[in-house]
């Protein structure tokens, strides 16, 4: 029995390390694999775009430190196991891409212009909120990118708040229903020819929008011009 538990333990002791490292050489193959998608849509969208600024796109799990200089994390947009997740194809994460390019864009704005842009943003980060999202949204569509998926991306990752009163975010349900607004008026040939009718997330968007659509479709059919107050 000793000679079986010995025999046994010398294979563990051979068979272990070499598991291990067969397992870290693929998980290496897929985050290489990852990283370079990542970069893929992060590229698609500046070039398509003509965003003549620099970029880099990075995947990092979430256990990652990231320690960077002053003024280059707004230019590195991270990409997370936890942004994955939540992620089902490509339009979703190029929505989660698109919208960081937007608000990152601003980094680049120097001198007194870019003094102004950066108080400006802090003073009404709401509207420029609602700014960043449809800037986003755009920037899907120019890339060939359904801006739908900036809909069904957000409804599945972002929890929704009681209020909203001294937050400097948006209730999670306003940012859907101003994005569906955006979509609606600029881009309604994705809704006429709506690729995510049967989506689960965008399902439950429409369920849980009733009331905001219903107010999008009362402003269009008065030909108002103010601002819907969604809830």
């Amino acid at each position: 029995m000793k000679r079986f538990l010995a025999l046994f333990a010398c294979f563990i002791f051979m068979v272990v390390p070499s598991f291990a490292k067969e397992t870290k050489e693929v998980n290496l193959v897929d985050d290489i694999a990852l990283q370079k998608h990542i970069s893929d849509i992060g590229l698609k969208l500046l070039n398509a775009n003509q965003i003549d600024v620099r970029m880099i796109f990075v995947y990092k799990d979430n256990e990652s430190k990231i320690k960077l200089e002053p003024g280059l994390m707004k230019r590195q947009i991270f990409v997370y196991d936890q942004t994955l997740q939540f992620a089902s194809n490509d339009d979703e994460l190029a929505a989660y891409i698109a919208r960081e390019i937007s608000k990152s864009a601003e980094s680049y704005s120097g001198g007194f212009r870019g003094f102004v842009t950066s108080f400006q943003v802090k003073a009404a980060p709401k509207k420029y909120e609602r700014f960043f999202d449809k800037r986003a949204v755009d920037f899907m569509v120019k890339a060939g990118y359904n801006p739908l998926g900036m809909i069904t991306y957000l409804n599945k990752s972002q929890p929704q708040k009681r209020y909203d009163t001294i937050s400097r975010h948006n209730l999670t349900s306003k940012r859907l229903a101003n994005i569906y607004e955006y979509i609606y008026i600029k881009h309604p040939y994705y809704l006429k020819n709506n690729e995510y009718i049967e989506n689960e997330a965008y399902q439950n968007f429409l369920l849980t929008s009733i009331e905001n659509r219903k107010k999008l479709h009362e402003k269009i059919k008065s030909g108002s011009t103010k601002a819907v107050k969604y809830e």
